[in-house]
């Protein structure tokens, strides 16, 4: 039963996409990742909950208490899949990530340009430097999951086994 689940997964995941291995520190850094992501999503949920409501523009059309619970989940959604998920579904939490930093950068934008004091970033020079570190976790999610690798070998004709 395992088996014919496993298939029909397969079956829908490009056929293009392969599975690439990865350095044991690309690993570590994945798995780092997904337990910052997994601890972000709780405090969403909890704790952290006032602090990431005061990074949702105005302009959004939807109640910012509800963009903060859905993005809590999906933080924990990817979290969770970066360090457990092996190979193509690997890459694809990564891409999946990826997409997720570059969606809620306008968060960041807001609290830089409305400076809105949360995280500890009660400065003009604080903010902007947390703008500049949402693109580093873009990067380091296509790299720690080998998503860019994954890319490149796609777009060359190679293909690497894990």
């Amino acid at each position: 039963m395992l088996k014919l689940l496993e298939g029909i997964i397969l079956d829908m995941v490009d056929k293009n996409l392969e599975v690439y291995k990865i350095s044991p520190i690309q690993s570590i850094f994945c798995k780092l990742l997904g337990v910052f992501l997994v601890l972000a999503g709780l405090g969403h949920l909890s704790w952290l909950r006032q602090e990431f409501l005061a990074q949702v523009p105005s302009w959004m059309p939807i109640d910012g208490g509800l963009i903060v619970v859905i993005s809590g989940i999906v933080e924990i959604i990817l979290g969770v899949g970066l360090i457990i998920l092996p190979g193509k579904y690997r890459v694809i939490a990564g891409w999946a990530t990826a997409a997720f930093f570059v969606i809620i950068f306008p968060c960041n934008i807001s609290q830089y340009v409305n400076r809105i004091d949360a995280f500890g970033l009660n400065s003009d020079l604080s903010r902007l430097i947390r703008l500049f570190l949402q693109p580093v976790l873009v990067i380091w999610a296509l790299w720690s999951t080998g998503a860019w690798q994954a890319l490149r070998n796609r777009k060359s004709g190679k293909s690497t086994g894990e």
